[in-house]
């Protein structure tokens, strides 16, 4: 009996052990600050896992680019060398790698954040998910975000003729350089930690983001118009280095699978219910907030459509373009 009792100790010991030994703790980086939409995300996220594994895998998130230096596009290599566990970053800054993100960012071809789910969650999305081995990412999931409006510190946007000299900060993506150049202004590359310094110094005069990030950076307080123009959809690519998921349990790998699933739809919700609390704050702070009609509107998209095959080449898979363009036909 007391060796059976021994041996039953022993064994409830090597399992406490084990256990112990397959606890995990990843991190998770972020461009933007800690209340903006995707280090929301990034959290819930983190919460999910955690409640799915009983805490035994924990996720750690960093806001702000901090683990990166605040350099996106070093954020990205990083991950792929392994320096880095997982990162949210945008479908825009994948397109420095894949040319074929851009085609998610096509001015004025999503009719709303529904549409872009059902693009994200198909097999072209799935697509570029899977495409993310060729750089040495896993892609576990992409996220959307709300479309991008405009904001600057001169007056209010109504038409594409407002834009003309303007000094707009846009993502490193040719594909905003080529839309708002179009329009006559001066788009201007830079990383978004640069910005809110960039805008007070008035070396730029405006940027284009969703709703929220001029609240989450502040940036009503180096703003004062806001426009609500609708013009590009971007998403979050979930990313993470395959050699350290590869190493994680089953159990583990599960998890995070099934709660990047489940983050996208807290994550939509959570976003359409910020919009109106998001202006709110904006104008509470003094800006000054105008939606395009109808009519501008057209205008706006005049111009995306003239730039048509210029988008097509900077997409560099016609037969991705094409089928893109034949989705969102049909759904």
């Amino acid at each position: 009996m007391k060796i059976s009792k021994l041996y039953g100790l022993a064994l409830a010991a090597t399992m406490l052990v084990a256990s112990i030994a397959q606890a995990e703790t990843l991190t998770l980086s972020t461009p933007d600050a800690d209340t903006s939409e995707i280090t929301l995300a990034a959290n819930k996220f983190a919460e999910i896992v955690s409640k799915k594994t009983d805490g035994k895998l924990k996720i750690k998130v960093f806001p702000n680019g901090t683990l990166y230096g605040g350099d996106p596009s070093a954020g990205v290599k990083q991950l792929a060398g392994g320096s880095l566990d997982m990162l949210l970053n945008s479908t825009s800054l994948y397109a420095t790698f894949n040319p074929k993100f851009t085609a998610i960012a096509i001015p004025y071809q999503f009719r709303d954040i529904d549409q872009l789910r059902v693009y994200l969650d198909s097999d072209l999305g799935k697509e570029l998910s899977t495409d993310l081995s060729k750089i040495g990412i896993l892609g576990l999931d992409l996220w959307s975000r709300p479309l991008r409006q405009i904001t600057n510190s001169k007056a209010p946007i109504k038409s594409p003729a407002d834009l003309k000299g303007m000094k707009l900060r846009v993502p490193n993506n040719p594909l905003w350089v080529e839309f708002f150049g179009a329009m006559g202004a001066a788009p201007t590359p830079m990383a978004f930690a640069e910005v809110y310094n960039a805008l007070q110094l008035k070396v730029v005069d405006g940027q284009e983001n969703p709703v929220n990030v001029p609240v989450s950076a502040k940036l009503y307080e180096v703003q004062k118009y806001l426009t609500i123009s609708n013009h590009i959809a971007d998403a979050w690519v979930l990313g993470m280095n395959p050699a350290r998921f590869e190493g994680l349990d089953e159990n583990f790998k599960v998890a995070l699978k099934e709660a990047a699933v489940e983050t996208e739809a807290w994550k939509a919700q959570n976003d359409a219910a910020d919009i109106d609390k998001s202006l709110e704050t904006l104008k509470k702070n003094g800006m000054e907030v105008n939606t395009l009609t109808d009519d501008e509107r057209k205008a706006f998209v005049q111009v995306a459509a003239g730039l048509s095959a210029k988008f097509s080449s900077l997409v560099k898979d016609q037969a991705f373009f094409d089928k893109t363009q034949a989705f969102l036909k049909t759904n």
